[in-house]
């Protein structure tokens, strides 16, 4: 790894100054992303700006509006006393995260913006309709998650700007949501991983909302948007369900890669919605 100046900026405005200082300078927020793609030769930043001493960057903020800023630690969002009674979801997905060590380092942001299509916060952020917001010296913007991602490593991010939070609306009563991850060995990048959110009607199964999304199995973590067409206004039933499965499997693209085969995800995507939709609907 070459020698590369580590920026450790007090303030956004010493960011930006940085910014336009350094040409060829990266943001860096926990590094465990980071730091594997320099050693790797995959990156190759003239200097690296961390965030990690930014004030406001960090934190959650509970509310009709929730605030999670980007440089808030996996393990913050585990440890949060009411994030996982308002976003169970979200933390279900967050614990398959790695390790204790690196859940106390890698940050929400840092993982978004790292744009892997098995990113663990990507799928119940994605099912929950977060929002991004994005600043830079000129000003700031949000924009829904699921315009956030454009592909491998590479997102709506223009130069110099920055995820700064992570905004979430109170999920109606009566959500449920689920997260599923198949990965070779524990603590494994997923082979095949997936989220559910549906609000229900009452204690029917008509489905009056359906958010489902998929990971590592196209370029970028996505919302399979038939299969929620399928079940919006509909009742769910062991026929939808079938029906579910193979729309699942037609809406994605896989790849083979050294952790499997673009046949066996497609036909886990598909199983995997199937049985999370059983189990919060009591199949």
């Amino acid at each position: 790894m070459n020698n590369l100046d580590f920026l450790i900026p007090q303030s956004l405005r010493e960011v930006w100054d940085l910014y336009k200082r350094f040409p060829g300078v990266r943001f860096i927020a926990g590094g465990t992303d980071m730091m594997v793609k320099i050693k790797n030769s995959e990156e190759k930043p003239t200097a690296l700006i961390s965030l990690r001493s930014i004030p406001g960057l960090s934190g959650i903020e509970i509310g009709e509006q929730t605030r999670i800023g980007a440089m808030t630690t996996i393990g913050d969002l585990i440890n949060h006393p009411q994030l996982g009674d308002m976003f169970p979801v979200l933390i279900q997905a967050v614990k398959r995260l790695g390790g204790p060590q690196i859940r106390n380092v890698a940050t929400i942001g840092g993982n978004l913006c790292n744009c892997s299509p098995c990113a663990d916060t990507a799928l119940p952020l994605l099912v929950l309709e977060a929002r991004a917001v994005l600043k830079r010296s000129e000003g700031s913007r949000e924009v829904p998650l699921d315009e956030f991602f454009l592909g491998p490593g590479e997102s709506c991010l223009l130069p110099g700007e920055m995820l700064t939070d992570i905004i979430l609306n109170k999920p109606a009563p009566g959500v449920r949501a689920t997260f599923k991850k198949k990965g070779r060995v524990r603590m494994d990048l997923s082979i095949v991983s997936t989220a559910v959110l549906l609000e229900m009607e009452g204690s029917t199964r008509k489905c009056k909302k359906a958010r489902i999304a998929a990971g590592s199995v196209a370029p970028t973590p996505l919302r399979l948007k038939k299969v929620e067409e399928l079940f919006e206004n509909a009742e769910i039933s062991e026929k939808t369900l079938i029906e579910a499965q193979k729309l699942a499997e037609s809406s994605v693209s896989p790849i083979t890669d050294i952790r499997s085969t673009a046949e066996y995800r497609r036909r886990i995507v598909g199983v995997y919605v199937k049985r999370a939709i059983q189990e919060l609907l009591d199949f």
